[in-house]
């Protein structure tokens, strides 16, 4: 049998909570899934480990579960805490020992009313982490940098809490690359189910950024602050807590743009038009990548100002298999054969005819000779055989980034509300880091469809847009 100590606390934590804390904190009562993301020192991990060891008081489950990057880790975050951790909210009631050869936390007196409570402490970052906390079933899951865990450990806790008489889980993270592996795979979609209404247990989620928290001195916050250059990508992950990717990026300025929701490079539809009515712009062309084998299909119109003052992206879509039709979001794209890409790609070509009047050429990859041909038939039969479909060019990439770069640096190439795709793409464009050479990332985790389809519109004219 485990014994405890059973003494009275005999110091008090002053625990300090923001409103926006306060209220995450209320409902993790009522929630299975509990999340809190945001800036670095923003009180994230301090707020569940409290939400946490209240449940803990009354849980019927006696084995629960507390996961870092490595046991280090979530000893140190979730034990520790500085001061707030498990230990001294339990001070007096709990010990550290083993359990089946696991780190361990046993808590017991009355707090928990006389009731023994095990917390287990493992690491969660490599491949076999997982195999550290096979053998038990729990019953809650408090996780700290939950980004950082190997998602062999993500499925083998969830697998561990089948039999949980109460389940809940408490995670924390800073923000990560968007389309990193814990928001496909379980975040983005337990809020899409929560919105659905079909995520079963309840949602909690909630984001903080650094100014939220209301414990940290004015003096400490501005030397953090100070630390940053503000509005880079940096300051917007680190501080506003924003998802963004900070390594490797190409398009930073872009990037740093779009992240903070800035107007820099945005340019209204409305004011595009103006500029058609008024003579300035000469010509409008679309770019044409094919997908398959995993990767999308990609449209990308853009115009050309007069004297290629500026580039404008007027519009973006990106067709991938089984996802949503970006234009019908309750509609998924199924059996992409040539006939449906031909007539995607009608009405994409329609769309910039009927927002801006024209479309002057199509350039497309050239790999793709018979869907190429799929592409010109299809215009031709309705009415719009004057649009050329011709080969893109296909130059070398790195001169494409190059002169995109350039045009951003100098603030002459926009977009406009129509490109969802290209800003997600953009946004998310690294160079390879197991290269010597400059080499744009293309392992799946980034759009190079829509990227490709979109440097097809201007690489032709690369040397009228860099001279001078």
């Amino acid at each position: 049998m485990v014994t405890t100590k059973t003494n009275k606390k005999r110091k008090t934590i002053h625990f300090n909570f923001g409103e926006e804390h306060k209220e995450y904190i209320r409902q993790c009562r009522f929630n299975t899934f509990n999340i809190l993301e945001g800036a670095v020192r923003s009180g994230k991990t301090v707020d569940n480990v409290f939400a946490f060891a209240h449940d803990l008081k009354t849980a019927p489950d006696r084995i629960h579960l507390a996961t870092g990057s490595t046991i280090a880790n979530a000893k140190l975050n979730i034990g520790d805490a500085n001061g707030f951790g498990l230990e001294y909210i339990f001070r007096g009631q709990c010990r550290w020992g083993k359990y089946k050869d696991n780190e361990a936390l046993f808590i017991k007196g009355p707090s928990t009313n006389g009731q023994l409570r095990i917390v287990i402490f493992a690491g969660g970052a490599k491949a076999d982490s997982y195999k550290k906390i096979r053998g038990n079933s729990y019953g809650m899951w408090i996780a700290t940098e939950i980004n950082l865990h190997h998602d062999n450990t993500i499925k083998e806790a969830f697998n561990r809490q089948l039999a949980a008489k109460k389940r809940k889980i408490y995670w924390d993270l800073n923000p990560e690359h968007p389309k990193a592996p814990i928001y496909v795979k379980y975040l983005d979609v337990y809020q899409k189910k929560a919105a659905e209404g079909t995520l079963l247990g309840g949602y909690n989620y909630r984001h903080f950024n650094i100014f939220q928290n209301i414990n940290i001195p004015k003096e400490r916050l501005d030397e953090i602050i100070s630390q940053y250059e503000p509005g880079s990508i940096w300051y917007i992950r680190d501080i506003d807590g924003k998802r963004s990717i900070a390594e490797g990026l190409i398009y930073v300025r872009l990037a740093t743009a779009i992240a903070a929701n800035a107007d820099t490079f945005f340019m209204p539809k409305a004011e595009v038009q103006k500029l058609l009515k008024k003579g300035e712009i000469t010509e409008i062309t679309v770019g044409v990548d094919f997908g398959g084998n995993g990767s999308g299909h990609a449209f990308v119109a853009t115009a050309k100002t007069v004297r290629y003052d500026s580039l404008i992206v007027l519009k973006s879509r990106r067709y991938v298999e089984g996802e949503p039709d970006p234009d019908n979001p309750n509609r998924k794209l199924y059996d992409i054969d040539p006939d449906m890409l031909a007539s995607l790609f009608l009405r994409f070509v329609q769309s910039i005819i009927t927002d801006y009047g024209f479309v002057s050429k199509v350039y497309a990859d050239s790999a793709e000779q018979v869907l190429m041909r799929g592409l010109h038939t299809k215009l031709k039969s309705n009415g719009l055989g004057n649009i050329r479909v011709v080969n893109a060019l296909k130059s070398k990439i790195t001169g494409r980034i190059f002169a995109a770069i350039m045009l951003a640096a100098q603030t002459r190439l926009f977009y406009t509300e129509d490109c969802e795709s290209w800003r997600e793409a953009i946004s998310m464009a690294v160079w390879n880091p197991k290269s010597l050479e400059m080499e744009r990332l293309d392992d799946g985790s980034s759009d190079i469809d829509t990227l490709d389809a979109f440097e097809y519109t201007y690489e032709r004219d690369i040397k009228k847009y860099t001279r001078g």
